[in-house]
């Protein structure tokens, strides 16, 4: 079976047109899906528990007499925590110490400096009140996301977390509740989809409204946290998976295969890319997708993957590799070569770089500590990886002693004036000593 995987040469002349093709993606709902999700959080804002009850019967075929029986007890979280094996709850629990550790550096403190007149300037760090975390339901199941998702947050200091996840037919899946008891959120819904986004971003008689919603969904879920973005923050509205492996031409090339798969075993939309300066090497790393895939679970959404969005790109050397990633800005870059610390400094765009041929990207997606929910489709250029840093807010400290008002307030009044804005330019000059 020959997949045809797409070949690209950095220096042909139909290269970036060729490259922009294959990264060309559009994450917009089409206007069925705009609609009724429109109808859906109308209902929910109006409505309240009613609406949500509604939906969740419906979308979910569940027989549910009210929201209060849709809430998880400590006692249920606890149950599915000792229905997992030892070995699953040993690895949620390492991973989520590991994930914890991690995110403990990210936490920023408040500051503030005394000038010489005595006034004093700072910044103050507050974490946020109360936040949802969406977990997709039914035959997903990512229980890691709840880690990276909560224990962000719990280390921020955020009060209250409530994570909604949708039963379909009533199936609890237990992994991502004992991971949901492990990483410590408050409360627990088992509702889903654009019903669940709109409790969160406006409040039911059961939900709290919340400030801001964390954490993945499908089109419906993606085009209710567009449709509510203001009336709550969301951590981002992510597209497909990706995977950019620059290598050498050293790495065994089944490990090269295989790091391609692990993003496009996600779906059919995902995209893997292999940059080297070694023709010979990546016709061996053909040669082991050949040999490989038909030995993996997902192999048809693989397939699919590969042959619509994949490629293997042949540049002249490390440097143009550097320079290919940059141009394409992707959520995962693996740095397979001898020496990844001398391409680092010159890495300007990537949600997480995997260093050297021993790390693959899937120990980022579980347990190496740093979070998995990246940014994608290039935004990376402009965005971070999820943080403690996103349940945090700064408000600036600004207290004038009275001669550092008298000071100011003189800068203040002519700038004031400059705008026209005259009772911003007296309310300052009252302060000025005469």
């Amino acid at each position: 079976m020959s997949l045809n995987i797409t070949k690209l040469d950095a220096n042909a002349a139909d290269f970036e047109r060729r490259l922009n093709q294959l990264l060309a993606w559009e994450s917009v709902s089409d206007a069925a899906v705009v609609t009724v999700v429109g109808e859906v959080i109308a209902a929910v804002k109006a409505d309240g528990d009613k609406a949500l009850l509604e939906y969740t019967n419906r979308f979910d075929r569940m027989n549910a007499a009210s929201v209060d029986v849709l809430e998880m007890s400590a006692q249920q979280l606890a149950d599915s925590l000792a229905k997992i094996s030892v070995e699953e709850r040993a690895a949620l629990e390492q991973a989520a110490a590991r994930i914890r550790r991690y995110h403990e550096h990210q936490k920023q403190e408040s500051w503030r400096y005394t000038e010489a007149d005595g006034t004093v300037l700072g910044q103050q760090i507050t974490a946020l009140e109360k936040i949802g975390v969406y977990v997709p339901g039914g035959k997903a199941a990512y229980p890691s996301t709840v880690l990276m998702d909560v224990i962000p947050a719990k280390v921020a200091g955020v009060s209250e977390i409530i994570m909604t996840s949708p039963t379909p037919d009533g199936e609890l899946n237990h992994i991502v509740l004992a991971a949901a008891a492990i990483a410590g959120v408050d409360r627990v819904f088992t509702v889903g989809g654009a019903q669940a986004i709109a409790a969160l971003a406006y409040g039911t008689e059961s939900i709290p409204k919340v400030d801001k919603i964390v954490g993945p969904g499908n089109i419906y879920v993606a085009t209710a946290k567009r449709q509510v973005f203001g009336q709550v923050g969301l951590d981002m509205i992510a597209g497909p998976s990706e995977i950019l492996v620059i290598c050498d031409g050293q790495t065994d090339p089944d490990w090269i295969a295989m790091d391609l798969f692990s993003q496009a075993e996600h779906d059919e939309d995902a995209q893997s890319i292999l940059v080297c300066p070694d023709e010979g090497f990546i016709l061996r790393v053909e040669q082991s997708i050949e040999k490989l895939l038909p030995t993996l679970e997902r192999k048809d959404i693989v397939t699919e993957s590969l042959k619509n969005r994949a490629a293997l790109i042949t540049v002249t050397d490390l440097a143009q590799a550097v320079e290919v990633c940059n141009r394409i800005a992707p959520e995962h870059l693996e740095l397979s070569v001898e020496n990844p610390d001398q391409l680092l400094p010159h890495i300007k765009h990537a949600g997480a770089i995997f260093m050297g041929r021993y790390t693959s990207e899937s120990l980022g997606d579980y347990c190496a500590g740093p979070n998995h929910v990246l940014p994608t489709s290039g935004t990376v250029r402009f965005s971070s990886p999820l943080g403690v840093y996103d349940f945090q807010k700064r408000s600036s400290i600004i207290h004038c002693s009275a001669e550092g008002a008298s000071e100011l307030g003189k800068i203040a009044s002519v700038l004031a004036r400059s705008e026209s804005l005259t009772a911003h330019a007296r309310s300052a000059e009252y302060r000025i000593k005469k």
